[in-house]
């Protein structure tokens, strides 16, 4: 089982909860030492006084405030004096509305524990009082040295702590955000094309339902170079829609949301007619429609670039992962000419 990391009691009114704190959420980035290029040597960050090179130990070291014409130095000792002892206590100030805390204040989120069986019953009461009114329980304390502001909130039968960000530390985005619209005026076709077009991508959140990519190709281009091997370059990002055409791509967007079918058993019966009258001017029999894109005797420049790197890697074609679809085209229908006159 996990320690908390705070340990102490919630209290709301006259009623209190000895509780803790546990980390709800885990990252699965995969770090990277820094090397020096050619060697095996970590590259270390050390703390250096930048007028004479030298190293400096932890306790030569104080903090300073630069005022603009000197600094202002603090010792860590008098940082101690000033601040708010360990806090034990989380004491709830108010009970706001949820639907009146705007996300962007939301920071960490900790799942919060009774400290014993014993506060099983109060623990559950408040949870289920906060479920049923849709509030949350707004708290400021101390922990590891640092006060944060927090929400108290029920969520799927237990309570949880979010961390928020103080008032002061959202920042305007017209301050931030440069070309953001103002009174950009659209037209009623374009308002409802839209609205029809994300009725169209309507989907039940599920979390499961999405993945790291990015994550999962970097696992695999360090296995790809451990092997030796290349791999496959990203495709470009698609280019940026104006103004002129924006009717039309959302049209189009719209067709393609509501029929994903439809469009690949067109896209199949059309290919499967195109084969037909091929196959029917050679003298042969007409393959049906159930002729494959992606079989042995397509075109090569007909298949998609993830075809195409397959067959590329079966065949263990040397700088594939640098190749357009063209270029990887043209270097299998090489290879294949070489293979025929062997």
């Amino acid at each position: 089982m996990a320690r908390p990391v705070w340990a102490g009691v919630l209290s709301f009114g006259l009623v209190s909860l000895p509780v803790g704190l546990y980390t709800a959420t885990d990252s699965h980035t995969i770090h990277f030492h820094q090397l020096q290029r050619g060697t095996s040597d970590r590259i270390r960050n050390r703390r250096v006084n930048e007028r004479t090179g030298k190293e400096v130990g932890l306790d030569d070291i104080v903090k300073g405030f630069d005022t603009g014409d000197e600094y202002v130095l603090v010792e860590p000792e008098e940082l101690d004096d000033i601040a708010p002892g360990r806090s034990r206590t989380l004491e709830i100030s108010g009970f706001v509305d949820l639907d009146q805390v705007d996300p962007i204040f939301f920071d960490k989120t900790y799942y919060v524990g009774p400290k014993g069986k014993e506060y099983g019953k109060v623990y559950a009461l408040l949870e289920k009082a906060l479920a049923k009114a849709n509030r949350a329980g707004v708290a400021t304390f101390v922990m590891r040295g640092r006060e944060y502001l927090v929400a108290l909130k029920a969520e799927n039968g237990l309570l949880t702590l979010h961390t928020l960000h103080w008032a002061d530390e959202i920042r305007d985005p017209f301050d931030e955000v440069p070309d953001l619209p103002e009174k950009t005026r659209v037209s009623a076709g374009e308002m409802r094309m839209a609205e029809q077009l994300i009725g169209a991508l309507s989907v039940d959140w599920d979390p499961e339902a999405f993945r790291d990519t990015f994550q999962e190709k970097v696992a695999a281009l360090i296995e790809a170079k451990k092997a030796g091997e290349s791999v496959e370059k990203a495709e470009p990002p698609a280019k940026a829609t104006g103004s002129v055409d924006l009717m039309e791509a959302l049209r189009a967007s719209v067709e393609r949301a509501r029929s994903p079918k439809d469009t690949r058993e067109k896209a199949t019966t059309a290919s499967g007619k195109r084969d037909e009258k091929r196959d029917e001017k050679r003298g042969g029999k007409p393959s049906g429609t159930k002729k494959r894109v992606t079989s042995t005797s397509e075109p090569l420049h007909a298949l998609t670039k993830a075809e195409l790197y397959q067959r590329a890697a079966a065949a263990n074609l040397p700088g594939r992962s640098t190749m357009t679809h063209d270029q990887l085209a043209e270097a299998l229908s090489a290879g294949s000419r070489r293979s025929g006159k062997r």
